[in-house]
């Protein structure tokens, strides 16, 4: 099998760490990159009971960091030719909008967005000179709908599914497809920030902030198994045929798209309402 490279941001936890399994699985030569190398031990710890950890190689790289990109640019050259990007980094901030600073919507689209560019940027030379590659974006179903209390996160990946169509249509040409996968709720770290979110009694939205956490909460139990995102990622990777742009994946996803298309936009905004009785 000739030898491939694969690159995953944000491999520490999530669906980014089974991502890096997955690719490993699949024949690749991955490079797992996460801001902080010391969480490495849970992603070392699965590549050794998936025998893969031969095909693992962890680099640090912190996607908000130009310095840190240019640093991880040249170790590049010492690896098999790269033929597919994850971008995968991301967190998900909690809050609305009224309350949440300017300083605090940069710090989000930092990571989910302008860190996918950069790193996106950093590697792409790479990739066209094989005229052959792939390029997966970690979206959400976020990027698609609008939900309260969370559009800093949901901003950042609308921003992120523009973004990956204008690439995909730039770099058709050259042999390179750029894909979304747009998972629902899955059982990952990414909420925690949202769970971890203070009520403040005296805040106009404190019932409008219980009833959303209480819904985030009561849904846990009805959250995916990650690997399900895992395995979708390294099947695009690795096919023959050109994929598609978007994957929308779990539990009443495509049901929840198909609804946001076909129905006018009072009648969604009124069931999501009802839904969390503000």
């Amino acid at each position: 099998m000739k030898q491939r490279t694969a690159i995953v941001t944000g491999s520490s936890s999530g669906f980014g760490m089974l991502t890096v399994i997955e690719l490993a699985l699949k024949g690749f030569t991955v490079i797992a990159t996460m801001r902080d190398i010391n969480k490495s031990e849970s992603l070392l710890t699965l590549a050794k009971e998936n025998t893969v950890e031969d095909f693992i190689h962890i680099q640090p790289l912190d996607v908000t960091s130009s310095e840190s990109i240019h640093l991880f640019q040249g170790i590049l050259e010492n690896y098999p030719p790269v033929e597919v990007l994850v971008n995968n980094a991301g967190f998900a901030l909690g809050g609305f909008s009224e309350q949440l600073s300017v300083d605090e919507y940069r710090r989000q689209f930092e990571t989910n967005f302008f860190g996918v560019i950069a790193v996106t940027q950093a590697v792409l030379p790479l990739i066209r000179a094989k005229k052959l590659g792939r390029i997966i974006n970690i979206s959400s179903i976020s990027g698609r709908l609008g939900f309260p209390g969370l559009s800093a996160y949901v901003a950042s990946k609308h921003a992120l599914e523009g973004y990956s169509e204008s690439l995909r249509l730039e770099l058709k040409p050259f042999g390179i497809d750029v894909s979304i996968i747009e998972p629902g709720s899955y059982q990952t770290n990414i909420w925690a920030s949202v769970d971890g979110m203070e009520i403040n009694p005296e805040s106009p939205y404190t019932s409008y902030m219980k009833s959303l956490l209480d819904e985030i909460e009561g849904g846990k139990a009805k959250h995916g198994n990650p690997r399900e995102v895992a395995k979708l990622a390294a099947q695009i990777a690795s096919q023959q045929k050109s994929p598609d742009l978007r994957y929308p994946i779990g539990t009443g996803v495509k049901t929840m798209l198909r609804l946001r298309n076909l129905l006018p936009w009072k009648l969604l905004e009124s069931i999501i309402l009802k839904r969390l009785k503000p």
